[in-house]
C-alpha cells in the first residue's frame, strides 16, 4: 500500500493520537468526513466509552470522524466501503481484475458518484491504497 502523507493528514494522526492514545498512520478523507482506520482490535478503544473520543475530535477538527479497521485483505471490502459511506447503502461489490464494480440503486448510486465525480475518485483513491483497485465502477 502506498500513502502520500500531506501535513493535513499527518496532524489529523497526530490529534487522533493525542485523543485516543492509538497510533494511526491510516487517515483520509472522504465525502468531507476524515476517516480513521486502525487495527480490528482497537476499533472499540478508538472510538471511545459512549463515542467520547469521536465527539472530542469531531469537536476539535469540525467534521464528521469515521473509525474503521484496517483491511485484512480483498475478502473485507465490501465491509470497509459500507463503514465509509454510510449512511448510503449499495447492493454489493465485485472485484474483477484490478477493477471494482459497486452495484446500487439509482439514488444510492447518484450519492456514491458525487458531483462531477468526486466521491468517485475519492473512492478510486482510497481502494487503490488498500487494495491495488484501478478503477470503480457504480451501477
Amino acid at each position: 500500500m502506498t500513502k502520500v502523507l500531506d501535513m493535513r493528514t499527518i496532524r489529523y494522526s497526530n490529534l487522533f493520537h493525542r485523543v485516543t492514545k492509538i497510533r494511526s498512520n491510516h487517515c483520509f478523507e472522504y465525502n468531507n468526513a476524515i476517516v480513521f482506520s486502525v487495527p480490528r482490535n482497537l476499533v472499540s478503544k478508538a472510538i471511545g466509552r459512549d463515542n467520547k473520543n469521536l465527539e472530542i475530535l469531531n469537536k476539535i477538527i469540525g467534521k464528521k470522524i469515521k473509525i474503521v479497521a484496517i483491511p485484512q485483505g480483498k475478502e473485507d471490502i465490501e465491509n470497509f466501503v459500507a463503514i465509509i459511506t454510510r449512511p448510503i447503502k449499495f447492493k454489493a461489490i465485485e472485484i474483477k481484475g484490478e477493477d471494482a464494480i459497486i452495484s446500487a440503486g439509482a439514488q444510492s448510486k447518484a450519492s456514491l458518484i458525487g458531483k462531477n465525480r468526486s466521491r468517485l475518485m475519492e473512492m478510486e483513491n482510497i481502494l487503490g491504497q488498500y487494495f491495488g483497485i484501478k478503477k470503480v465502477l457504480v451501477k
